[in-house]
């Protein structure tokens, strides 16, 4: 532990003449790189798939399922869809994929989300690569210095975020029609879309914004008790966390492929009634 009686050359990393003469990076003998590996190719192998979907600007659409990586909709240039979430915002200039509109808030919730923020600070930059293993880097300043400073806007983009789960429970209700537009069918796509909308709620009320918006600053729960209740509930779902963000990780990435498989013509979306 720092005194502040050492000299400025002592001070510093965990390397340092301050700290135990011990001649190896670590003592764990486990394998601790692990965990950050598997991380570092999970998230790699997502950012492929959806730069790929994001730029392809086709078989996003399968009546009446929409990917939730174009929804909304918010070009000209987008398909028809019947009672779909389409609003033309940004009209004819707009030329490459809609998807590029819409992405930028969930990927931005999800880039300043405190768990993601743990995981590939770990995973990709090795800060730190596991527990009691030091990090290569000789300072430290935390998230006090562009960019790392925007991660602090990740409380603004929870209110975005809770806009597009909005939407994307509206595609879901739209996915009770079949192909024809007619209500009271449900196919295996549905069922997809419904996995995927129950896992985007759970992961972004289970966000540390959404559990300071809901019970933060009270001084008296027993005042607010329905405060009190719905701050329980986000503290549950805060306790599952890491699991639902990597959760609604896959099942957005698998409601996407599901669209795009039914719109390419690979298969026909099986339907149940």
């Amino acid at each position: 532990m720092a005194t502040g009686t050492e000299s400025p050359q002592q001070r510093g990393g965990v390397r340092t003449g301050t700290r135990a003469a011990i001649t190896v990076p670590h003592l764990r003998t486990d394998r601790w790189w692990l965990a950050p590996a598997c991380t570092a190719a999970g998230l790699l192998a997502f950012v492929v798939y959806s730069t790929w979907r994001a730029f392809a600007d086709a078989h996003y659409y399968a009546a009446p399922y929409v990917s939730p990586f174009y929804s909304p909709c918010l070009a000209e240039n987008c398909r028809a869809m019947r009672a779909g979430p389409n609003a033309d915002l940004f009209g004819a200039w707009w030329g490459i994929s809609p998807a590029i509109i819409i992405l930028i808030f969930p990927l931005g919730f999800r880039l300043t989300c405190y768990y993601y923020r743990k995981a590939y600070y770990r995973a990709f930059w090795a800060s730190p690569p596991a527990c009691a293993v030091a990090e290569p880097h000789r300072s430290y300043t935390g998230e006090t210095r562009f960019p790392l400073i925007l991660q602090n806007v990740h409380r603004y983009f929870f209110y975005a975020a809770l806009l597009v789960a909005g939407v994307l429970t509206y595609d879901t209700v739209l996915a009770f029609r079949d192909e024809h537009y007619r209500w009271g069918h449900m196919g295996l796509g549905t069922l997809v879309f419904l996995a995927n909308i129950v896992l985007i709620w759970a992961y972004t009320l289970s966000c540390h914004s959404c559990r300071h918006i809901v019970g933060g600053k009270l001084k008296h729960f027993s005042k607010h008790p329905a405060r009190y209740r719905a701050w329980q509930f986000v503290g549950r779902l805060n306790a599952r966390h890491m699991q639902l963000a990597w959760a609604s990780l896959l099942s957005v990435a698998l409601a996407d492929f599901y669209v795009y498989l039914v719109a390419s013509g690979v298969f026909d979306d099986p339907r149940f009634f």
